[in-house]
């Protein structure tokens, strides 16, 4: 026996549209859980491609490391000591930590009033003094020429990377800046190129508004001697960043003679760890949406069901025709079932092309900026998944009606007026 050949779709139809405000009522129960549910996925969708698209760039396997006072007394040394990292923890480090992938010490001097210069434009800006590898750890891209390498650090040439924004205020729009002097600081340096984030992440300023100088550049042009103000590390791929970070905490306190239990002379923060608290939040806000999604269209369900029930006990008399005529109880419980799955699925089914239909709209605006929601959509395993949830539900709505209606005696039907 085929559930929806012609004949059978027909009069589900006709049942279904025999009292319409009562079919479209029970129905908007289950278009809006669906359309909500839609919604919601879209929408938690947009938020994780918004953190991917923000932290896109950046070293997710990396850990940071800067000086604080002491908290406790040491080899003679008492609590609240200022300490600085210096050159000579770099090869130690690199020697001692396997497994370490890239390692860049990062000066920084603050942008006083209209500190970089060229003519008569003029700006207040953040200058940074790294290794080249820092840009393999916040990675940036060139708009022209190159970023720092090993050759610049060597040699301690006075070059320097500019950011976008400063690119904007020194220059006209379309001119090449490499070559050209800018004044930093009060000393000349010369553009090698221009540089633009990748990610909404970034360490110590934006990069469209820092000027990153060569760090051995830096230390000797700004008087800095051998100190460094900031450490940035990242771990070899496979590696939890847990076990680099230790270590390197370890090594620094052992070259400055720091108690191993003071937990406050070595701010630390560890990138990775920072992550899997977002995919965490991510993976709580999906669940959170399936349970309320999949609440709502159950208690969509919950109101066919009702509904079917009161159809049945309309149509008592109607079955029982059908059974006296031969009607087997297979035939009654299919048909109750399918007139439910099919009024679940009409109304499920709309509310997901209207969900989309406002994701898509969403999404056009949401492109016209940069914004931290992008791309709200959800995809084809999403709409598959819901298509077999509305035939779950449309067939646990009919479920019990069914059952009801197989339970009718053809003779009491026949003779109930």
């Amino acid at each position: 026996m085929k559930i929806f050949d012609l004949d059978r779709l027909q009069e589900i139809w006709i049942t279904i549209t025999h009292n319409k405000s009562r079919s479209v009522l029970t129905a908007f129960g289950v278009f809006w859980g669906m359309f909500m549910l839609v919604l919601m996925v879209g929408a938690g969708s947009a938020l994780e491609s918004g953190i991917s698209s923000q932290v896109e760039g950046f070293a997710t396997n990396s850990a940071f490391f800067a000086s604080s006072p002491t908290s406790l007394p040491y080899k003679g040394f008492q609590k609240g000591r200022n300490w600085n990292m210096t050159n000579s923890d770099i090869p130690i480090i690199k020697q001692r930590v396997d497994e370490l992938e890239y390692l860049s010490p990062v000066l920084f001097a603050g942008g006083s009033d209209e500190n970089v210069v060229r003519g008569e434009k003029k700006g207040s800006y953040l200058v940074k003094g790294c290794y080249p590898e820092y840009d393999l750890i916040e990675k940036s891209k060139l708009l022209y020429g190159r970023y720092v390498n090993d050759i610049d650090i060597a040699e301690r040439r006075k070059v320097c990377v500019i950011g976008e924004r400063i690119y904007e205020v020194l220059f006209q729009k379309g001119q090449d800046p490499t070559g050209q002097q800018i004044r930093v600081n009060g000393i000349y340096f010369q553009v090698i190129g221009v540089a633009r984030s990748t990610s909404g992440v970034s360490i110590g300023g934006r990069t469209e508004e820092t000027v990153v100088l060569p760090f051995s550049t830096m230390q000797q042009a700004f008087n800095q001697g051998n100190i460094i103000h900031f450490l940035a590390a990242t771990a070899d791929r496979g590696v939890p960043v847990k076990i680099v970070q230790d270590k390197i905490l370890e090594i620094l306190k052992q070259q400055h003679q720091i108690s191993p239990d003071d937990k406050e002379a070595v701010f630390t923060m560890n990138i990775e760890e920072q992550f899997k608290m977002f995919n965490y939040l991510g993976i709580g806000i999906s669940a959170l949406i399936w349970i309320v999604g999949l609440g709502t269209l159950f208690a969509g369900a919950i109101g066919v069901s009702n509904i079917m029930l009161v159809t049945v006990r309309e149509r008592t008399k109607e079955i029982g025709i059908r059974r006296a005529l031969g009607a087997t109880p297979r035939n009654i419980i299919g048909q109750i079932l399918s007139e439910s799955v099919v009024l679940t699925v009409i109304a499920g089914v709309t509310g997901i092309i209207v969900g989309v239909g406002l994701l898509r709209v969403t999404g056009i605006v949401l492109s016209q900026g940069d914004q931290f929601f992008k791309d709200p959509q959800i995809s084809f395993s999403m709409a598959v998944i819901s298509l077999i949830i509305l035939i779950v539900i449309g067939t646990f709505a009919g479920y019990i009606p069914a059952q009801r209606a197989m339970m009718i005696k053809p003779v009491e039907a026949i003779s109930e007026e």
